[in-house]
C-alpha cells in the first residue's frame, strides 16, 4: 500500500482490539486446525480444576500449551518439567490476554512409547514409596490348603493353572474369582477382587494374572490400584502375568513372581508324590536312629551291669537283707519278752485285787453280818440286842438269824 494514501478516508479502516484479536484467532486455527509439535516441557502446572498448563520450548522459541481436564483424564503419565514430548492439538489464540497456544489433545513422551513411559514412572513412583521393599514381601505357606484365584475365568490362564493343581495335589480347595483383565474395567475389577478374597480369608495364597499378550494387553497389571491392592493384601500373592519375558507393575509388588500361570500354579503347591517320598525317608531314617538308639543303650545297660559298682551294689544288698534279718529276730524276741514281763505283772495286779474282794474274805469261811434290812453292817456286837434279826452273808446263800445273847470283850486300857 502506499504510504501518502494511508490517510485516506476510503481507504482507511479501524479494527478494535477485539476484532482485530479475533481475527487472528480464526486466521491461526484455519491455517493451523491440527499439528505436531514437539519440545521440552517447562513451567509445568497441574490447576486444581483439573487443566494441564505448561509451556513447550526449544532452544530459540517457547509457546503456551493448555490440555483441558476432558482431555487428559486417560493420560497414562504425568509430564515433568524437562521431559522431552510430542504434543497434538490445534492452534488458537487467547484473546483476553492476546497469545496465541496449543489446544491440547494428545501428549506423549518422545522417543520412548507412552505406555513405557508410564510404566517406569509408576514404577519409580512406588519403589520410591517402598512398595516393592523385600521386607514386605511374605511367605508363600508351604502347605496351603486352599488357593485363591484372580484371573478371566475363560483364558488359556484358569485352564493352566487348574490343571497343575490337579496333577501336584488334588486335594486342594480353589476359590476363583472372575474379572476381566484387559479392557477399561479390568483394573479395579482386579483390585477389588484382591480385597475381596482378602475379606472372605479362606485363602492361603493367592494368584493373579493372565496370559501373554502386548503391553496393551497387560496393561490393567500395571495400574497403581492393582499394585496398592496387592500391597495391602494379608495373604500372600504369586503374580503370574503374560509370558517369562513379559513384566509387569504387579510382578515387582507381589511377594512372588512367576514366569508363567503354570509355573505359579507350582510355586503355590508341593507335588504330593515328592512329599510321600520325603516322609517315607524320613521315617525310614527314623526307625534306624530308633534301632540304634536302643542297641546303644543296651549295650551301655550291659557294659554297667559288669562294673565293680554294680556289683558291689548286689553285695551290699545282700549284706543290709542279712542285717535286716538279724534285727527283726532281736525285736521280736524283745517284743516277746516284753510282753512276758507285762502277763507277769498283770498277774500280780490280778492277784491283789482278788485279795481285796469281799467274796474272796467269804471263800476262806468268813461271812457278813448285817441287819436283817440290809441297812446297817454289823461290825461291832455291842450294837445289836438280843431278839434283834441279822442276816449273815456267806460265800454261797445266806441266813437270817434272831440274836439270842451278845458278849462283848471289854478292851483294857493301859
Amino acid at each position: 500500500m502506499d504510504l501518502t494514501e494511508w490517510n485516506k478516508p476510503s481507504a482507511r479502516r479501524v479494527y478494535s482490539v477485539s476484532e482485530i484479536t479475533r481475527d487472528i484467532r480464526l486466521t491461526l486455527e484455519d491455517k493451523f486446525p491440527s499439528v505436531w509439535i514437539e519440545g521440552e516441557v517447562s513451567n509445568f502446572l497441574r490447576h486444581r480444576s483439573g487443566h494441564l498448563y505448561f509451556s513447550l520450548k526449544d532452544a530459540d522459541a517457547q509457546i503456551a500449551c493448555v490440555m483441558w481436564r476432558s482431555k487428559n483424564q486417560s493420560l497414562l503419565f504425568e509430564p515433568q518439567d524437562g521431559m522431552k514430548v510430542q504434543i497434538f492439538g490445534s492452534l488458537t489464540l487467547y484473546e483476553r490476554q492476546g497469545r496465541y497456544q496449543i489446544d491440547v489433545h494428545r501428549i506423549q513422551p518422545a522417543g520412548v512409547g507412552e505406555l513405557q513411559m508410564a510404566f517406569e514412572m509408576l514404577k519409580q513412583q512406588l519403589a520410591e514409596e517402598g512398595l516393592f521393599d523385600p521386607e514386605h514381601k511374605q511367605e508363600i505357606p508351604e502347605f496351603p490348603t486352599c488357593i485363591g484365584i484372580v484371573t478371566s475365568p475363560t483364558g488359556a490362564a484358569i485352564r493352566d493353572i487348574l490343571s497343575v493343581l490337579q496333577r501336584r495335589f488334588g486335594a486342594l480347595r480353589v476359590l476363583l474369582s472372575p474379572v476381566h483383565v484387559q479392557g477399561v474395567t479390568a483394573a479395579d475389577e482386579i483390585a477389588r477382587a484382591i480385597q475381596d478374597l482378602n475379606v472372605h480369608g479362606e485363602a492361603d495364597v493367592l494368584i493373579i494374572g493372565r496370559g501373554g499378550g502386548s503391553i496393551e494387553d497387560l496393561w490393567a497389571f500395571n495400574e497403581e490400584a492393582v499394585a496398592r491392592a496387592i500391597f495391602e493384601s494379608k495373604i500372600p500373592i504369586i503374580s503370574a502375568v503374560g509370558h517369562e519375558i513379559d513384566f509387569s507393575i504387579s510382578d515387582f509388588v507381589a511377594d512372588v513372581r512367576a514366569p508363567t500361570p503354570s509355573a505359579a500354579a507350582e510355586l503355590a503347591v508341593r507335588n504330593k508324590d515328592e512329599l510321600l517320598d520325603i516322609l517315607s525317608a524320613y521315617r525310614e531314617r527314623f526307625q534306624q536312629m530308633v534301632v540304634q538308639m536302643i542297641s546303644g543303650y543296651q549295650n551301655r545297660i550291659e557294659s554297667m551291669k559288669s562294673r565293680w559298682a554294680f556289683r558291689r551294689a548286689e553285695d551290699l544288698i545282700r549284706e543290709y537283707r542279712l542285717r535286716l534279718d538279724d534285727m527283726t529276730r532281736s525285736h521280736q524276741s524283745n517284743i516277746f519278752q516284753i510282753m512276758q514281763d507285762k502277763q507277769s505283772q498283770t498277774a500280780i495286779q490280778h492277784e491283789k485285787m482278788n485279795a481285796l474282794n469281799p467274796k474272796a474274805i467269804l471263800n476262806r469261811g468268813y461271812s457278813v453280818v448285817t441287819r436283817a434290812d440290809e441297812s446297817l453292817s454289823i461290825k461291832d456286837a455291842s450294837v445289836l440286842e438280843a431278839m434283834d434279826r441279822v442276816k449273815m452273808q456267806f460265800a454261797r446263800g445266806s441266813a437270817v438269824s434272831v440274836v439270842e445273847s451278845i458278849q462283848v470283850k471289854k478292851v483294857e486300857r493301859t
